[in-house]
């Protein structure tokens, strides 16, 4: 992402991200002196057309999408990236210039009920692939991958000189070469997603069974789990009392909801929905007591009848 977001950014430019979305992309433009533009998304997680569309200026340079999504276990179908690529195609005539679909896929392979994440190279031309090995072979931190250009986007050769010399002088992503020839044995593999199927099922599940409210994953390995408090972050703070650890969703530019991960074992996950039981039994108290406190607040004791 970084080596993609130095090659084509020029001070001010835009780039656009759909919320939710993995928060490191606006440090990642703004090391290059470009400007985040948020984009909403209805309650599916899906990007909202209209806003989408609205926010492109003559400014926009690029558009993040990250499919499957971190963090909502959405997978975007063909026809939301339809879509997107029409009103980008009509945005590129208008401002006469190219604007690039950069397409953020570590979870490619990491899908479900028959799910899959649609190819954005065959539905707009100027799409610029970043992936990554990290997450298909279960190699938390190996920031290992590739970046596709179409050879028919938008000025092919300046763009792959320029991602060339920006790989170079970056440096902090030149891949260790042991590591480059271990990945090299492993392409087309994959870790077995049926057992991250398999936590999904049993968290997800769980989750519903103790009253939470929570939309099923995907794809990816996290699950958003709406706040039952109105300030996810307290949530998250009471949610440790139990050991239970997650990740507030203003930290996605999404408040009110909860990133939890379930890319762990299982007797972990098993272990831990009697935890979210209590945690939500005491929140339910909570809120009762808070309730009642303020019923008790309202009475007028002088205006009281006694027989």
């Amino acid at each position: 992402m970084n080596v993609t977001l130095k090659s084509i950014i020029n001070p001010n430019d835009e780039v656009i991200v759909l919320i939710p979305y993995f928060m490191d992309y606006s440090n990642y433009i703004e090391n290059y002196n470009g400007k985040v533009v948020e984009v909403m998304c209805n309650e599916d997680f899906e990007p909202d057309m209209t806003d989408f569309e609205k926010k492109i200026s003559i400014k926009t340079k690029a558009v993040i999408i990250n499919n499957p999504n971190n963090p909502s276990g959405i997978v975007y179908s063909e026809n939301v990236i339809k879509k997107l690529a029409s009103i980008l195609r009509k945005k590129e005539e208008e401002y006469n210039k190219a604007i690039y679909l950069i397409s953020d896929e570590p979870y490619r392979e990491i899908v479900y009920d028959g799910n899959q994440a649609p190819y954005l190279t065959k539905y707009y031309e100027d799409t610029i692939v970043v992936y990554s090995y990290s997450k298909s072979l279960s190699l938390p931190g190996e920031r290992i991958g590739y970046i596709v250009i179409p050879t028919n986007a938008d000025d092919f050769e300046n763009l792959v000189q320029a991602i060339t010399v920006s790989t170079r002088i970056l440096g902090f992503v030149n891949a260790p070469s042991l590591l480059q020839k271990v990945v090299a044995q492993c392409v087309g593999l994959t870790s077995d997603i049926s057992k991250y199927e398999n936590n999904r099922d049993i968290l997800y599940n769980g989750l519903i069974q103790c009253g939470y409210e929570c939309k099923k994953p995907q794809g990816a390995f996290y699950l958003f789990l709406k706040s039952p408090l109105e300030d996810e972050k307290e949530f998250c703070n009471l949610a440790k009392k139990y050991n239970i650890l997650m990740v507030p969703g203003s930290s996605f530019a999404y408040p009110k909801y909860v990133r939890l991960a379930f890319c762990t074992q299982t007797k972990m996950i098993e272990n831990a929905i009697p935890k979210f039981k209590l945690l939500k039994e005491e929140i339910d108290k909570y809120e009762w007591k808070e309730i009642w406190i303020n019923w008790i607040s309202t009475w007028s004791f002088n205006e009281c009848t006694y027989t």
